[in-house]
């Protein structure tokens, strides 16, 4: 064979490989529930942008490819692509509007272009689907303590949140931070 028709082999190959994962995990996808929240930051990143071709290619054959979906809009959340990130969520909440997940990662992205609003209102929202979704509830604190100034309702997010994670080093850090917040706060909220 000539070098060409080795890399045209070699390359079908890895185009093919990609997207029979995709379909794979998009077919795992849907037969079991996300286990781990992503708030923090997504786990996969397409850092190619050949890949970042390739899934944008999926998702315009079958705009209802979950996996894609998600993969993309966490490769614009690590990307720094706030406004991206926040549209690649809604189409894959609109497949699957009650993930916890997907809110909270939604709702960091609306925190970073500066519509709080919108972002507790995705924290909320996820808090409720999942109450022990521990990620939405630490996040919503982030906002009322940073980004809103609420200190009352940063302590009640945060206080939400130590029920559910009492012992972890961000429990301890929370703990810190309600401690520093309450010295200027009315001592009869509950410690």
């Amino acid at each position: 064979m000539k070098n060409k028709e080795l890399w045209l082999i070699a390359g079908v190959a890895f185009i093919a490989g990609l997207l029979v994962g995709l379909v794979i995990g998009d077919a795992k996808q849907n037969q079991s529930v996300q286990v781990s929240g992503s708030a923090v930051a997504p786990q996969q990143a397409i850092p190619d942008t050949s890949q970042l071709e390739l899934l944008k290619g999926v998702i315009a054959k079958d705009p209802n490819n979950f996996n894609a979906l998600v993969q993309l809009a966490h490769h614009y959340f690590d990307a720094n692509q706030p406004m991206n990130a926040v549209k690649a969520y809604e189409q894959a909440l609109e497949l699957r509007p009650n993930d916890a997940d997907l809110l909270t990662d939604q709702g960091v992205m609306f925190r970073r272009l500066g519509w709080y609003d919108k972002a507790i209102e995705n924290f909320t929202r996820a808090a409720e689907l999942d109450p022990n979704h521990i990620h939405s509830l630490y996040n919503l604190g982030v906002v009322y303590r940073y980004d809103l100034n609420d200190t009352a309702k940063a302590i009640d997010a945060w206080s939400r949140y130590l029920l559910r994670d009492p012992q972890s080093e961000s429990a301890q850090n929370v703990r810190k931070e309600i401690d520093q917040m309450r010295v200027g706060v009315d001592t009869r909220l509950p410690h």
